[in-house]
Order: C-alpha cells, then structure tokens, then sequence
C-alpha cells in the first residue's frame, strides 16, 4: 500500500501488527474472552473505548511506513517522535524511527513547490492563498537552487566529505525515514497535521495517511475519527 505525495515524495505501508479485532480483543482478555469475527458489538467496544480514553488497546496495533518527505516537512513531524517517554495516558509513545543519512548517500532530490503562496496576514506561522507573480517566485528560486547545487557538486569534486558538502543544502531536499508507530501515536498524528492550521504540505501527508490507516484498520480508524473530531 502506497501513496504519492506532492512532487517526488510518498508513504508506503512496510508492515502491520494486528486487525479490527486486535483493539477489542485485547480488551475482552480481562474477562478471558476472545471472538474471531468483527460485529455490532465490538464497533459499541470501540467507541466506548476511544470516547472514555481507554488507550492501552490502540497500542496493540503497530504499522511500520517508508517516508520520503521534504525534510522541512520532517522538521514537523520529528516533533511526533522527540522526547518520547512512556507514561500509559502518552500520545507520543510507541515510535520507532530511523532516516537515510547524507553522510553516506549524496542528496539528489529537491520539493519544488506547484504554487507560491502568500504570508497570512493574521497568522505568523501560516500562508494563505497564492502570490499575483508566480513566476517572479519560480525564478527567484530556481536561481537560488542551481547555486547551491553547483555548490554542492564542486564541493564534492574538491573531496570534501559528504557530511561537510550537505550544510549548505537547504530544507527542500527530500529524506527518507522508516517509522513504526502504535494506532494511536499514528492517529494523533493525523488529528494534529489533517487540519485548517497545518502547513499544506504536511497535512498532504496526513491526509494520505489517514486513507491508508482506512485501509489496513477500516472499522476501528473509522470509529476513532467519528468518536474524537466531533
């Protein structure tokens, strides 16, 4: 299971711990019981659980991603996986996270934006709509890119060690990360990063996650998004 993000950048499913049943199941083990299809009653579990906050169930499903993301995009989403720590109530338990490094491989891909646009005029940190002179941008940063990577290049041919060479790069070039996370680390991410306040290029992200947690979870990711984004 895989999906395309903005120009060059995707999010593949690798592997998965568990099923619709798993989060009922291990629910039900306190009362030493176990069924082996999905029906009316477990959806009434599921929503009781996720309305009441009863999280420890969600963390016995496990998905493991291929991330390929502009690496300003991963700046965000590193937010998701610092400072984990492993009180029972966390969000931000239950991460596992590994990325390329350009100390062994030269970096070689680059987001180039679709659409420039414009400085929100009552919000610091967000954009809205898009600037008149589209191309004015484009040129201003194609100019910028070329430099750089010519930079990089002969920095490169002079010898210069990998790990040196990639300082000047800027935040555009793309990185690739595995992360294994529980369903509700993977859910909080969504819930955060798939809303109006979200930098678009991250929320692409999150959209397209949450259509493959929809995928490989249906009834319980769509239980947890009807019962939490009331």
């Amino acid at each position: 299971m895989r999906k395309e993000v903005l120009d060059k950048g995707f999010i593949e499913v690798i592997d998965k711990l568990g099923s619709d049943l798993t989060v009922v199941n291990s629910a039900r083990v306190s009362f030493g019981k176990r069924k082996e299809s999905f029906d009316d009653n477990d959806r009434k579990l599921v929503k009781y659980l996720a309305r009441h906050k009863h999280w420890s169930p969600f963390r016995h499903l496990m998905v493991q991603f291929h991330v390929k993301a502009p690496e300003f995009v991963m700046r965000q989403w590193y937010k998701h996986v610092v400072g984990i720590e492993t009180t029972s109530s966390s969000s931000t338990k239950d991460h596992a996270w590994n990325e390329i490094s350009g100390r062994y491989v030269p970096v070689s891909d680059f987001y180039i934006p679709s659409n420039w646009r414009k400085q929100s005029r009552d919000n610091k940190q967000a954009s809205e709509g898009s600037i008149e002179d589209q191309d004015l941008a484009a040129n201003i940063f194609d100019n910028a890119m070329n430099n750089l990577l010519q930079s990089y290049e002969k920095l490169l041919e002079a010898g210069v060690a990998k790990e040196q060479a990639r300082m000047i790069l800027p935040l555009n070039q793309y990185t690739e990360v595995y992360w294994t996370a529980s369903f509700q680390a993977i859910m909080n991410f969504i819930e955060l990063r798939d809303e109006d306040t979200a930098q678009w290029e991250i929320r692409e992200y999150a959209k397209a996650m949450k259509e493959l947690m929809l995928g490989i979870y249906p009834e319980i990711t769509k239980i947890w998004f009807d019962v939490n984004l009331k």
